[in-house]
């Protein structure tokens, strides 16, 4: 973990520099075109000039060793840029998939490609209902003299099919399970899904018979995507926050240029009261996301609360954000060829990600206790 404040800016500032050169609306919008949905070249140089896929992952697995503080940092710059890149996947979700695994002999296999950007992972849990529930997991898993074997059917998958691993969460004898999947094996389709938020690019990933190798113990598949489930929603915050603060940005320099009447029409009490609401839930909603991720790194007993109040606050402010944004910009907000209608894109789809406010208001009371 860095030593202060300091360190942190001067992490946000190259982030924030390399994102203003290399993933401008233009760059978004090229990206959501493409078969793959961001641009490998972007990829490799995120790996190998800023490291960012292993900051947090473990030296001993070829990472910097970070926290959630510092992947954080990243995450809400990233979202501020709707970056399309498979970092989510692989850096968050399959990342943190294998090391709640505790299997040490799947960490030092795959862990090293993952931190040097050279794998593309991404984590198969969801399945036709969205839900994150693993008593709702149909997908199943069969032993046999040759292995493992899985069959059935995983939806909402980020990146699925740009993903050279892909972690499935499947149902065994002993209750959900991790496995790993390779791309290409033999009995594994992938079809991109039609979703509203193209920057973040899903799929429909069927298995039929597909060969598997076990991930952890066998029934630790309900323990591990609550604990993996807990640090994606928080490191999911951080990038809502990010949006969140760049709409706050765009809606308060189009206040100060836009003249109406003679004067600009952030003079009017009506545009101020709107961005000062924004303002509001924007540094609320970073104040949840990065207490929650320092006490992550801190191992606190409440994190998981603060996980869930992290992914409540963080989806409310980005959704309000995202629509005053719209609304402050008037009728150009409205157009395609403004990329307001990207931010808001990506706040419902973010919103919606794991459940939506239904179910991570559940999920809330549940880690109170409630």
């Amino acid at each position: 973990m860095t030593d202060g404040k300091e360190e942190l800016g001067e992490l946000r500032e190259a982030v924030r520099d390399f994102l203003a050169a290399k993933s401008p609306e233009s760059a978004v919008r090229a990206a959501t075109e493409t078969g793959q949905g961001y641009d490998p070249a972007v990829w490799d140089q995120m790996a190998r000039q800023l490291r960012l896929p292993g900051l947090a992952l473990p030296g001993d697995y070829g990472g910097d060793g970070f926290g959630l503080t510092e992947l954080g940092v990243v995450l809400e710059e990233m979202g501020a840029a709707l970056l399309c890149s498979p970092f989510f996947a692989t850096a968050v979700l399959a990342a943190q998939a294998l090391l709640a695994s505790a299997d040490e002999e799947a960490c030092a296999r795959y862990l090293p490609g993952l931190a040097a950007g050279q794998t593309i992972a991404t984590l198969a849990a969801a399945e036709g209902s969205a839900s994150w529930d693993p008593a709702l997991i149909v997908t199943r898993a069969e032993r046999s003299a040759e292995g493992w074997a899985l069959s059935g059917k995983k939806s909402f998958v980020i990146d699925g099919a740009a993903a050279d691993l892909i972690l499935v969460v499947a149902r065994g004898t002993a209750g959900p399970t991790l496995f790993a999947v390779n791309r290409g094996a033999p009995g594994l389709r992938a079809e991109p899904m039609t979703t509203l938020d193209p920057t973040r690019p899903m799929a429909t990933l069927t298995f039929d018979r597909a060969p598997a190798v076990l991930v952890g113990a066998e029934g630790q598949g309900g323990r591990l995507m609550s604990q993996v489930l807990d640090v994606a929603c928080v490191a999911l915050a951080a990038e809502q926050a990010g949006g969140a603060r760049r709409c706050l940005e765009m809606s308060a320099g189009y206040a100060r240029t836009r003249f109406q009447f003679g004067r600009p029409i952030g003079s009017f009490q009506a545009v101020k009261h709107k961005c000062a609401d924004m303002l509001v839930r924007v540094e609320l909603a970073e104040a949840t996301a990065r207490e929650a991720a320092r006490l992550a790194d801190e191992a606190a007993a409440d994190f998981p609360v603060a996980a869930a109040t992290a992914h409540v606050c963080c989806s409310r402010a980005y959704m309000f954000a995202a629509a005053e944004n719209i609304q402050v910009h008037g009728g150009i907000g409205f157009t395609w060829e403004h990329p307001a209608h990207l931010y808001f894109r990506r706040a419902k789809s973010s919103e919606l990600l794991f459940g939506g406010p239904a179910v991570y208001h559940e999920r809330l009371l549940d880690r109170l206790g409630i």
